[in-house]
């Protein structure tokens, strides 16, 4: 049974307001001791304010582990800063409010049953804007990008690990009694002993070999293929249709990533936001289909998330909108 909040709609928008103010001015003396008057006026005015509160805690906030390495190599790219555009009023921004709570209430429906599951099922999981690296029973290391999960079964028979969402690099330590299998979706990669970056999207899947040799096998509903690849060669297998869409890329940019870097040889760029986006404060949509399906290949920079969606979609005409500090619109007009 659904029931009401215990305030008006109004005041959950000027708490949203004070949310944003607050994040915005979070130094301002007089922004503090206004919003205490506000927040002690009435019960309603703190109920609302908890609420808020929650809701951002729900969506959560990570910073990525490598980051310090990030800004002690860069050169002339800041970091990600939190949003700093000044208002006059706080309750001028009522729309960016409703935009955020809409964008949140979402969120949270959306992602709160998909979320619970796969942490339940993973045995290690990143949050989005979170890199960690894991060290498995064997010795092999394995560098995990933001919003990245899997499970791993490692006995006297086998080592096999399940990437159920996200992008590793793994440096497999060598056994010749036991090959080291990775699966996702459909995608099974093979190896005894080499270092290379998996990745899992909505449509492809994508290995880079830095070392070693692996066998790569597809098993889909309607196409079945097996191949290898070797130092320095990459591979974009297609989900839908089975293909895989092969070539070379520089070997010490990949799993760039690890460093700040984004490095993507002939994708789309849906697939290229669908990796900027683990490191985005904000979600990220794009409005243009047909945008999103062309391939591009280059090097980003993902110290700064937003420049790097500009640089990736400017030379095909397209543009990114800031609707809030929470959200960006990816379009050509």
């Amino acid at each position: 049974m659904k029931t009401n909040p215990p305030f008006p709609e109004a005041t959950l928008g000027e708490a949203t307001d004070w949310f944003l103010e607050m994040r915005n001015r979070p130094d301002c003396l007089e922004t503090q001791a206004a919003f205490q008057q506000w927040l002690s006026a009435s019960e309603e005015n703190a109920a609302a304010w908890r609420q808020v509160e929650k809701t951002w805690a729900l969506l959560g906030e990570t910073r990525p582990v490598h980051a310090a390495d990030w800004e002690t190599a860069a050169t002339g790219t800041a970091a990600v800063v939190p949003f700093t555009a000044k208002r006059s009023e706080p309750r001028r921004n009522r729309l960016a409010g409703a935009a955020l709570l809409a964008v949140a209430a979402c969120a949270v429906a959306f992602l709160a049953g998909p979320t619970l599951l796969l942490h339940l099922r993973a045995d290690e999981v990143t949050a989005s804007g979170e890199s960690r690296r894991v060290v498995l029973a064997d010795g092999t290391t394995v560098d995990m990008s933001g919003g990245t999960a899997f499970t791993v079964t490692i006995d006297k028979q086998e080592r096999h690990v399940e990437l159920l969402k996200g992008e590793a690099f793994f440096d497999v330590a060598h056994d010749a009694g036991r090959p080291f299998t990775v699966d996702t979706d459909g995608v099974t990669v093979t190896v005894l002993g080499t270092a290379f970056d998996l990745q899992t999207g909505e449509q492809d899947t994508t290995v880079e070999l830095a070392r070693g040799s692996v066998a790569i096998s597809y098993d889909g509903e309607s196409q079945r293929s097996t191949f290898e690849l070797s130092p320095g060669e990459t591979a974009a297998i297609d989900r839908e249709t089975g293909t895989a869409i092969r070539g070379k890329a520089d070997i010490e940019e990949m799993g760039a990533w690890r460093s700040g870097k984004l490095s993507v040889d002939n994708v789309t760029i849906a697939s290229a936001i669908e990796r900027i986006q683990r490191y985005h404060p904000a979600w990220i949509t794009i409005a243009d289909g047909t945008l999103g399906s062309l391939r591009v290949t280059g090097l980003y920079d993902l110290r700064d998330p937003d420049r790097a969606l500009n640089a990736l979609v400017r030379p095909f005409g397209g543009k990114v909108r800031a609707v809030t500090p929470y959200a960006r619109i990816v379009s050509r007009y």
